[in-house]
């Protein structure tokens, strides 16, 4: 009998489901241990210099304010991540703090954008103008404003996200796990509320995908079925 249900003729299938169907499962592996890079990779090396420039251009956390940590984002990128890194933010988030405290609306495909930017060029200057600058300098002020407030006082059965080792107490908190580090046990604590590489796995959840798409298109080419791609959330006619 064959082994997986595209070796067996229809009859063999109707005659067995149930077997076919355990073939598929038994073969079926986890690579949840080894994900891709992809092109937004940000190794240690390259993040660690992006937060010594952070430390020097606010004079080791003591003037942070966008005028130091604007010029700083634009000459090596890579500051951006870092600085939502110490809030604890995704890009959304931070857009959307930016828009609910500022005149300015920031949308968050620009801050995905730019996040985006900065990790496919965490080290090289980037220019921004206008508009594009305006939503910068506004998301950067906004993560300055909220490193020095800290976590303010919230109800009973409530946590505030600021309410983090380095960041409750505002500035000072953060000068001092810059200072003296932070205990191990602190940091494995930050790991388990922030689940280990989630903001990089869901940055390639595309590649992840892909592995399965490329295999099916390559069924389809090689027995010249045709067949069209469809883009992220995009509306197929006569599917739901």
């Amino acid at each position: 009998m064959p082994k997986y249900p595209f070796e067996a003729t229809l009859k063999e299938l109707q005659s067995d489901t149930d077997a076919y169907i355990n073939s598929v499962f038994s073969s079926l592996e986890s690579a949840f241990l080894i994900l891709p890079k992809g092109p937004g990779f940000v190794d240690y090396g390259t993040f660690e210099t992006g937060y010594e420039a952070l430390k020097k251009a606010t004079a080791g956390f003591t003037r942070v304010t966008s005028e130091r940590v604007l010029p700083t984002v634009l000459a090596k990128p890579v500051t951006f991540v870092v600085l939502r890194t110490m809030l604890g933010f995704t890009p959304p988030e931070l857009a959307y703090v930016t828009s609910e405290s500022n005149d300015i609306t920031v949308d968050q495909g620009f801050a995905r954008a730019w996040d985006r930017r900065a990790r496919l060029s965490p080290l090289e200057a980037l220019a921004a103008k206008g508009t594009t600058k305006d939503r910068l300098s506004a998301m950067v002020e906004t993560a300055c404003r909220l490193l020095k407030e800290g976590a303010p006082a919230v109800g009973a059965g409530l946590i505030h996200r600021l309410d983090k080792a380095d960041t409750k107490g505002g500035l000072p908190g953060v000068r001092t796990a810059s200072q003296i580090g932070v205990p191990y046990a602190m940091l494995l604590y930050e790991r388990f509320l922030g689940r280990p590489f989630a903001a990089h796995r869901d940055s390639v959840s595309e590649l992840v995908g892909d592995v399965v798409e490329t295999a099916v298109e390559d069924e389809l080419s090689r027995n010249r079925i045709s067949s069209r791609k469809t883009k992220r959330a995009e509306s197929v006619p006569g599917f739901d």
